[in-house]
């Protein structure tokens, strides 16, 4: 919602994305006119590893994480978080495999569903929403790469000063730096990077006592 309490029109949503910024507005309106919204409560999994790939899911507000269970021990690696006008499901709804990974709401989030045809549909007759979607995939494919470099050739500060910066990526400075308030606890800063939360909390105090950053709960 906005500062006035008013959602937003599902086409403004989808106008803001990378994926569809690029249709007329009378293609948005359909777009979301085929949209539902759903509502999910903080800790509701909106999809689980396995399930099927049928949907593609815009956020309207709130924030996700994405997260990958490690069976039969309950562990779980966070690959990455996304907020308001951010996607989500593109790999499964490409070539209709499971999904690979859960997706978990970090606070209560309302977003947009779309299903796989009308996704391909708006692929076939808009170029630029099919060269969005190679240039998102595109995307995805070198985050986990770089994820997969970042293990094996940076320590444990490295890998979070990086993620620090890559979650502030876009966001606008105010009187005190940029203000990350993404709902992740430090244990769930720790599982995206390969860390266990006492190493994540050391670092973020050395931080702190160096003058680079300020703690305060979950916002950094």
């Amino acid at each position: 919602m906005n500062r006035f309490g008013h959602r937003t029109p599902p086409a403004d949503v989808l106008r803001r994305t990378e994926l569809f910024g690029g249709l007329a507005d009378d293609e948005l309106q359909r777009l979301a006119a085929a949209a539902r919204t759903r509502t999910f409560r903080r800790g509701q999994y909106l999809w689980y590893q396995g399930d099927p790939g049928d949907t593609l899911l815009v956020v309207c507000e709130g924030r996700l994480k994405v997260v990958f269970g490690f069976e039969p021990t309950g562990d779980e690696a966070v690959l990455h978080s996304v907020g308001s006008c951010e996607v989500l499901g593109e790999l499964a709804l490409l070539d209709g495999a499971p999904r690979s990974a859960s997706v978990v709401a970090l606070e209560q989030t309302t977003a947009l569903i779309l299903s796989r045809a009308t996704v391909l549909d708006a692929m076939a007759r808009h170029p630029a929403v099919l060269e969005a979607m190679l240039r998102a995939v595109g995307k995805l494919v070198r985050r986990l790469t770089e994820q997969n470099c970042d293990l094996v050739f940076l320590d444990l500060g490295g890998r979070l000063a990086k993620l620090l910066l890559r979650l502030a990526e876009g966001r606008t400075p105010g009187n005190d730096g940029i203000v990350l308030d993404t709902h992740l606890s430090q244990s769930e800063l720790a599982a995206m990077i390969g860390a266990t939360r006492p190493a994540v909390n050391r670092v973020l105090h050395l931080f702190a006592a160096r003058g680079l950053i300020r703690v305060e709960g979950q916002v950094i």
